[in-house]
């Protein structure tokens, strides 16, 4: 008796390992496509094991050939993503706000939210000027770099907004201080935005704002982003009014009152 137990016990250790090494794999071909050799040594695992859970990934559309390349993500995971984009409350919400902003800036508009210490987005829209902002659905930034990452943590307290400064204060491009962070931040917290002024990626501008929820708890934060040459620092605090507006209007569909 003691043995089956042990046996099952075993079988169902084996089948969580073997799961998980396959969503190392999935994730592994996120950031572009990636051959055999290649994903046995972004996950550490062995060559034929790799070789055995791409076969299974293929056969179910997560991976697919690409070309010569290797193999990137396959049409099942496309599929997936969508289905999740659209039974995201916060996110079918916020699209037609986001859309129609983008419509009247022109600009790339994107809808992120916290998880864990980054930021992740959640919806973007792109720019209809001949510019390319390279965040995606699903990918993540830095909190302390952003201007969605500063619209999240505006009711963080100074001592959280110290401890992120001394955690990440190396990914920001431009230098500052501490207490030229906190002065920024209260600004910020006070005006009820935040900017990126290329502490992210240099030539990138953003004008962000804080979505809040029923509770007036910031659950999410939207942004209007461009480069230097359309993102003056003008046309910044022109934004700004035109951001927070979206921002409240969603809120407000989020069941927060005035």
């Amino acid at each position: 008796m003691t043995n089956s137990i042990d046996k099952e016990n075993t079988k169902k250790a084996l089948t969580s390992q073997t799961l998980v090494r396959g969503l190392d794999v999935v994730e592994a071909v996120a950031d572009g496509p990636l051959s055999i050799s290649g994903i046995a040594q972004k996950t550490g695992i062995t060559y034929g094991t790799a070789h055995r859970i791409v076969s299974v990934l293929l056969q179910r559309h997560y991976l697919k050939p690409d070309g010569g390349k290797g193999y990137s993500l396959g049409r099942k995971v496309l599929e997936l993503g969508f289905m999740a984009f659209h039974q995201t409350g916060l996110t079918r919400i916020s699209h037609p706000f986001l859309d129609q902003l983008a419509r009247d800036t022109l600009d790339t508009v994107h809808l992120a939210r916290i998880e864990g210490d980054s930021v992740i987005y959640l919806d973007k829209i792109s720019s209809q000027r001949s510019v390319e902002i390279s965040s995606r659905i699903g990918g993540r930034k830095p909190l302390i770099s952003t201007g969605v990452g500063k619209a999240l943590i505006l009711d963080w307290s100074e001592k959280e907004w110290a401890e992120l400064y001394h955690r990440d204060a190396s990914l920001l491009r431009e230098k500052i201080t501490l207490a030229q962070w906190l002065t920024l931040l209260r600004g910020y917290a006070q005006g009820g935005y935040s900017f990126d002024l290329g502490e992210d990626v240099h030539a990138i501008r953003c004008v962000a704002a804080p979505v809040r929820d029923g509770s007036r708890k910031i659950v999410a934060a939207i942004s209007v982003s461009s480069t230097l040459e359309y993102m003056g620092a003008e046309r910044m605090h022109a934004l700004i009014p035109v951001v927070k507006d979206v921002a409240a209007q969603i809120s407000a569909e989020l069941g927060m009152r005035a």
